[in-house]
């Protein structure tokens, strides 16, 4: 058999509702390694916060922050940082419109605001035991892959129109991903599988929500949680049962992998 590459989603794919990994997941994975395959992650997480999953699953290749900062095999290969002047508009406009922003590079995050409501209660569904320090200055002097603005829904609209140097993602009701504009896990997918040189038609990704829909509709054989998102399941090739059943596993039935 051909040598594959799986990129995995984490939260609402290769994590289940209460952020752990099925035991049929952990075998599916097993069993993609041994048949020689390659496993790998594609997350808008930072890569401080799924450094446990990468340990207990083995996994040393992935796209982080929605393709922003990407790491084959261990090691740096493309990063793409959010732009500082855009940045600082954006931090201006926020502190305006009291709306808190979290700044993260590939180490750690600080906040501009100490002790939020919003900030804690999205972030506190990632299950990662942390909050943010507030350090209002930590975006200078350094390279920063990705913020969190804290708005509610429909608040960021403003800020689309100010910074065009950034797209915004929702992934709370009260949080958007804040990303380099045309920046997604499929471009960060692309450096990796180039790389390598593995074709379309050896690539796979599963994932399940609206940063997903690129990386869906981009890799010819794709998979959608069945508890994803009605976009991201019209996007994909599949659709598997959801995350907190046998999807991952069936998702790679479904695509002949298992």
């Amino acid at each position: 058999m051909e040598r594959s590459i799986i990129f995995f989603d984490l939260d609402g794919t290769l994590l289940n509702d209460e952020k752990k990994i099925n035991e049929s997941t952990r075998e599916a994975v097993a069993s993609l390694k041994e048949q020689g395959h390659i496993v790998a992650i594609a997350t808008g997480r930072a890569p401080f916060f799924f450094d446990h999953i990468r340990k207990e699953l083995d996994i040393d290749t992935y796209v982080s922050y929605n393709g922003s900062y990407v790491v084959l095999e261990g090691e740096v290969l493309f990063t793409n940082p959010l732009n500082a002047e855009a940045l600082q508009r954006l931090t201006d406009t926020a502190l305006q419109n009291e709306h808190a922003v979290v700044y993260m590079d590939h180490e750690d995050m600080r906040a501009n605001v100490p002790d939020n409501e919003r900030v804690s209660e999205s972030i506190g569904t990632l299950n990662i035991g942390t909050l943010p320090a507030h350090d209002p200055s930590y975006y200078k002097d350094r390279f920063i892959y990705q913020s969190l603005l804290f708005c509610a829904e429909g608040e960021e609209q403003p800020y689309e129109s100010l910074v065009s140097a950034f797209d915004f993602v929702r992934w709370h009701p009260f949080s958007v991903d804040v990303l380099p504009s045309g920046g997604s896990k499929f471009k960060g997918i692309g450096k990796i599988t180039e790389k390598l040189g593995i074709p379309p038609e050896r690539q796979y990704a599963f994932g399940d929500a609206l940063n997903d829909l690129q990386m869906l509709k981009g890799i010819p054989n794709s998979v959608a949680m069945g508890s994803g998102m009605q976009e991201a399941k019209d996007a994909a090739k599949w659709v598997t049962t959801s995350n907190n059943e046998d999807g991952i596993a069936q998702g790679l039935k479904l695509a002949g992998l298992l």
